[in-house]
């Protein structure tokens, strides 16, 4: 995992999951320096200085900032613990369940946004879809370390578990008859992300319950599958938020 933001929320969050902290002398700001250092010391996580070539081969080319950390396998949640943190809550149940995601921008993007909007977690196949890495929890700004994220072997499955927890199903979908706003979304609620390009699968899309459209009047009609989620997302806190 490598900068500032994932390490600093990965450092907040979970220390323990740090095996190796490496920086590069010169490279990250007083202020941060000063917090990664107090809470690595803190948490007992090695600490090591380094050249910045060691951290961008560490970083395998991507923006590290002047620091990187090797880190445990990301632990996944299970399906339950996104449904008990809904009920624990208090609020409706939000789920965000993406349908083979495969670029880990859009995920780590999509997660980003899911935490920024009040989702209880995300919900991924194991299968054909983008994994939690250290580039997708440098887009999603360290929002990885504070969202429950699912891995499941049968999405549709996970769909009908979500439903029998008493979540209502919804797709967006550029077919669908009537656009997101004219649907209730006020209450529990699972959103279903296609995959970039082919869209919600027809095998998933049975188990939907509603199906919204994001009208559209650009020349241009279509938008990736993360600014498709933030659509979504913000138009559910938007009807949450009149009541």
């Amino acid at each position: 995992m490598y900068g500032l933001n994932p390490v600093l929320e990965l450092l907040r969050a979970h220390p323990e999951r740090i095996e190796h902290l490496y920086l590069a002398a010169g490279q990250v700001p007083t202020s941060h320096a000063a917090e990664i250092l107090s809470r690595a010391r803190d948490a007992g996580v090695r600490t090591h200085r380094v050249p910045r070539e060691r951290l961008a081969t560490l970083a395998q080319g991507g923006l590290h900032q002047g620091v990187a950390a090797e880190v445990r396998q990301f632990e996944y949640a299970a399906l339950e613990d996104l449904i008990a943190a809904a009920r624990e809550s208090g609020r409706p149940a939000l789920v965000v369940v993406l349908d083979g995601i495969q670029d880990p921008q859009n995920l780590g993007a999509i997660v980003r946004s899911a935490h920024a909007l009040g989702a209880h977690g995300v919900v991924l196949p194991k299968d054909r879809a983008a994994s939690v890495t250290g580039a997708v929890a440098k887009v999603s700004a360290g929002a990885v370390e504070h969202t429950r994220i699912a891995r499941v072997v049968n999405l549709s499955r996970a769909l009908e578990e979500l439903k029998a927890a008493g979540l209502w199903v919804l797709a967006a979908v550029p077919s669908a008859e009537r656009p997101l706003w004219q649907l209730d979304l006020k209450g529990p609620l699972a959103i279903v992300v296609g995959a970039e390009g082919t869209g919600v699968r027809e095998g998933v899309k049975k188990h939907c319950d509603l199906l919204g459209a994001i009208p559209m009047i650009g020349a241009v009609a279509s938008m990736n599958a993360a600014a498709s989620a933030a659509v979504v997302l913000y138009e559910v806190a938007r009807q949450r938020a009149l009541g």
